[in-house]
């Protein structure tokens, strides 16, 4: 057997979140993919390899699949670049994303999705799978071409940051892409409730003068798509769930037995509305920061197995966009380097054992989303990431890797350090000494 492309990761704590593997042993790599794993390997000798990687007991997962990523490429490279959207992704253990379709041009026709397939595959970097549109140009009023954009590749269909308000089109679209078992993704805000605001409802917003955005707005939409999801079947999603109410409605639903699931960012367990303090606008995300309540109850979900998925939800803005009055400032956050080690306070507070916490960003989007990777197999892709589990360390914005630097966390500490991130068996970051 040849030695060529064969790497040995000893004295690792393994980790596969989707057979609840948790043991000390050793993996191997052997032309890009996973050969062997597991507490027996090498155990009665050293490995014959090009190379060894001790991994000093820190811990051996499978990467990272993010699947609400925007990499502003083609269209706002200023922004970002899926080049810059690698490095980062690279830092914080994400071996694959999934890009909104809200470019420019807008991933509504073959030739966009073809164009960052093709960029993707020159970096070999980061895995990058696209969304199609729902409608074309976003514009909420023609389906677009599911078929052939799923026979091009696309691994879901969402108009992004817009709903689909208009329930006729969104009924049609359910029909349409059942036929090809396509899954429709949902950024559920009813439009003519949230028009015009720029925070959660409430107190606070009075406060501070500020038009809010009720949580109303959020399961008026779920519990609308819900009735339409229960007359024409198929596969539904609903992206950074965030209230008490709107999860409940989920939860029903999945009771009933609908194919529905949802997700969440980190933003949504780990702050609420008061992290706005004093107009902060890099607190100012799409659907809005809530109440501690709905804090309380994402997390209680996130326990549960409600919410199935975690998405950094990453959306990059440059300093022109964020750092304005609170009103005019952009929506969003980036996310993709700290994407770790907030899903890992869900297992440090102890609401999450440490195999669930990786599965909301591992194996669980994996199977949803029907991408490779998330698990431990032989045979598999070696996307992998090694992180020290207790590592703690402070975030600063200033030392992120993405083109833009809106984070809503800078300066809160972490427990959980990236130390290195591999693809195909490529090592696309690895810290000193590893």
């Amino acid at each position: 057997m040849s030695e060529e492309g064969r790497i040995a990761y000893l004295n690792a704590r393994l980790l596969d979140p989707a057979t609840g593997l948790d043991v000390t042993g050793a993996l191997l790599v052997e032309d890009g993919r996973i050969a062997d794993f597991g507490a027996h390997l090498f155990r009665t000798g050293a490995p014959s390899v090009n190379e060894v990687v001790d991994c000093k007991g820190k811990c051996l997962a499978p990467g990272l699949i993010d699947v609400r990523v925007q990499l502003r490429e083609p269209g706002e490279e200023h922004k970002e670049t899926i080049a810059s959207a690698s490095q980062a992704a690279s830092h914080g253990g994400v071996t694959t994303m999934v890009q909104l379709p809200n470019t420019s041009p807008v991933i509504d026709d073959v030739s966009v999705l073809e164009f960052i397939a093709r960029r993707s595959r020159e970096l070999k970097q980061t895995k990058v799978y696209c969304y199609g549109a729902l409608t074309k140009g976003l514009e909420g009023k023609e389906i677009s071409e599911i078929g052939l954009l799923t026979e091009a590749g696309a691994v879901a269909f969402t108009d992004g940051e817009r709903m689909l308000g208009d329930a006729k089109v969104l009924r049609r679209a359910m029909s349409y892409a059942r036929a090809f078992d396509a899954l429709l993704v949902q950024h559920p805000e009813d439009a003519s409730l949230a028009k015009g605001g720029v925070m959660n409802s409430g107190e606070l917003a009075s406060k501070l003068g500020l038009a809010g955005i009720p949580a109303v707005a959020e399961v008026i939409a779920i519990e609308r798509d819900l009735r339409l999801l229960a007359g024409t079947g198929g596969r539904y999603h609903f992206a950074h769930v965030t209230t008490a109410d709107g999860l409940e409605a989920i939860r029903r639903a999945k009771q009933a037995g609908l194919d529905v699931t949802c997700d969440t960012a980190p933003h949504y367990f780990a702050l609420n509305e008061l992290a706005i303090g004093d107009y902060r606008s890099f607190a100012k995300v799409s659907p809005p920061l809530r109440s501690e309540e709905d804090r309380q109850a994402v997390v209680a979900a996130l326990a549960d197995g409600t919410i199935d998925i975690v998405a950094s939800d990453h959306a990059p803005h440059d300093q022109d966009s964020k750092r304005l009055p609170f009103d005019d400032a952009a929506f969003g956050v980036v996310g993709l380097e700290t994407l770790l080690p907030l899903v890992l306070s869900l297992y440090h507070n102890e609401h999450l054992s440490l195999n669930d916490a990786l599965a909301l960003v591992t194996v669980r989007p994996a199977e949803r989303f029907r991408l490779p990777g998330g698990r431990l197999r032989r045979g598999a892709p070696a996307d992998l990431v090694l992180f020290d589990l207790d590592k703690a360390w402070r975030i600063e914005e200033d030392l992120l890797h993405s083109k833009s630097k809106n984070s809503a966390f800078g300066g809160r500490p972490v427990q959980g350090k990236v130390l290195r991130t591999v693809v195909d068996g490529r090592p696309l970051y690895a810290a000193a000494g590893y």
